[in-house]
C-alpha cells in the first residue's frame, strides 16, 4: 500500500492509498483523539458509503451524523452552521473527531468546522472523489465560498490523516470522474514533465479507469502535492503555482453560479487559458498548448471558457486569493513541467487573450 508523508514536523501526518481501506476499522481509529466522532457526508455519498464507515468504526464510540446537500452551491456559513449545531447538540467536546466522507466540498466544509469548532478540533480526510483525493484533501486548505469570491472565508487546518480508499471512485459518475483528472494534469504541468509525458501516454487507460494506472497517478498527484505543501504550508510563495487555471477557474465558477460547472471543468478551462498565454510570451509552443488541448477534450473537458465580456472576467478575477496589494497574481508556465508566478499581466494583454478566445 502506498503511504505518503505530509511533513510538517509536529503536525506531520500519513495519506494512505489503497482499495478497501474505507472498511479498515484499526486504521481509522488509530487516529481518533478520542471516542467521540462527528461525521459530516452529503445526501450522495452517505447512502452509499456511510454504514460501511460506521460499521468499520466499530462498537464503544458516540458516532453524530451531519448530511449536507450536494453541490458547489451549498458551500455556505449558512450550511457550515448545521455542522456546529449538531455538534453542540450532542455535546461533543474537545477530544472529538472529524471525518469527512465525501468529496472537495465536504472536506472544505468538515475541515472548517474542525478548525474552528472549540477553536480547532482533530480531523480525517476519507475523499470519495478523485478531484479530492488528489487535490482537496491534501494540504490542510478549508473554506466555505461567498457570493463574491470562491473560498475566501476559511483557515488553513491540517488533517491527523488522509485516507485513500480507491475503490469508491468505481460509484463516481463520469462528469465528476473527468474533473479530477483535471486536477492530475496539472502535477505534470506545473512541476513534473516525466509525469506529463506518462499522463499523456495512459490517457486511455485514466478515461476508462484502469485500476493500475489509477493509482499511480492518484500517487504521483499526492506526492507533488505534498512536496509543495511541506515547503510552503500557507501559500506564502511556491504553493500557489497549485493555482495553475484556478484563477480563471474560479472566475468561471462566481461567474457562472456555483454548481453549473464543476470546479474541475473550470480549472480545465482555466489552464488551457493559462497555457495560452504562456504561448503568447513565447514560454510554450502552439504545439505544446494543442496537445494539452487534446488531452482535455479526449476526457471529455471543456477546452474553452464561457463566454463572458473582459469587465466580468477582470471584476470576478479582482477577488481572487492571490490579488497581492490590488496586483493580479496569475500562475502560468515558462515550460511543461515548469510553473511560475507572474504579477504583470496586464489588462491589454488579458483583453486580447480573452478576444482571441471568442473568436477561435
Amino acid at each position: 500500500m502506498p503511504t505518503l508523508t505530509l511533513d510538517l514536523g509536529d503536525r506531520s501526518y500519513p495519506i494512505y492509498i489503497d482499495a478497501g481501506l474505507l472498511d479498515d476499522g484499526a486504521r481509522l481509529r488509530s487516529h481518533l483523539a478520542g471516542r467521540e466522532v462527528l461525521i459530516v457526508s452529503n445526501e450522495t455519498v452517505a447512502p452509499l458509503y456511510l454504514p460501511r464507515l460506521r460499521a468499520a468504526l466499530g462498537e464503544g464510540l458516540r458516532i453524530a451524523e451531519v448530511i449536507l446537500p450536494d453541490g458547489e452551491q451549498h458551500k455556505t456559513l449558512t450550511v457550515l452552521e448545521t455542522i456546529f449545531d449538531e455538534a453542540l447538540e450532542q455535546r461533543h467536546s474537545r477530544s472529538t473527531t472529524v471525518i469527512a466522507l465525501g468529496g472537495g466540498v465536504v472536506g472544505d466544509m468538515a475541515g472548517f468546522a474542525a478548525a474552528s469548532y472549540q477553536r480547532g478540533v482533530a480531523f480525517i480526510q476519507i475523499p470519495t472523489t478523485l478531484l479530492a483525493q488528489v487535490d482537496s484533501s491534501v494540504g490542510g486548505k478549508t473554506a466555505v465560498n461567498h457570493a463574491l469570491g470562491k473560498n475566501m472565508i476559511g483557515a488553513f487546518y491540517q488533517p491527523r490523516a488522509v485516507i485513500i480508499d480507491t475503490d469508491v471512485l468505481a460509484t463516481l459518475p463520469d462528469r465528476e470522474y473527468a474533473a479530477g483528472l483535471a486536477e492530475v494534469i496539472k502535477y505534470g504541468l506545473i512541476c513534473d514533465r516525466e509525469f506529463y509525458t506518462w499522463l499523456l501516454e495512459k490517457r486511455e487507460a485514466l478515461r476508462s479507469r484502469d485500476p493500475a494506472a489509477l493509482a499511480i497517478a492518484i500517487e504521483r498527484s499526492c506526492a507533488a502535492k505534498a512536496s509543495v505543501v511541506a515547503a510552503d504550508e500557507h501559500e506564502g510563495g511556491v504553493r500557489a503555482i497549485l493555482n495553475l487555471g484556478h484563477t480563471f477557474g474560479h472566475a468561471i465558477e462566481a461567474a457562472q453560479g456555483y454548481g453549473n460547472w464543476l470546479h474541475g471543468e473550470a480549472v480545465a478551462a482555466g489552464m488551457l487559458l493559462a497555457a495560452r498565454l504562456s504561448k503568447r510570451r513565447g514560454w510554450i509552443s502552439e504545439a505544446e498548448v494543442q496537445e494539452l488541448a487534446d488531452w482535455l477534450s479526449y476526457q471529455a473537458l471543456p477546452v474553452e471558457p464561457p463566454q463572458m465580456d473582459l469587465a466580468l472576467w477582470l471584476e470576478h478575477m479582482g477577488r481572487d486569493k492571490k490579488v497581492v496589494d490590488g496586483r493580479l497574481r496569475l500562475v502560468l508556465l515558462r515550460a511543461i513541467g515548469e510553473a511560475c508566478i507572474v504579477d504583470d499581466a496586464s489588462e491589454d494583454e488579458l483583453r486580447v487573450l480573452f478576444a482571441a478566445e471568442e473568436t477561435a
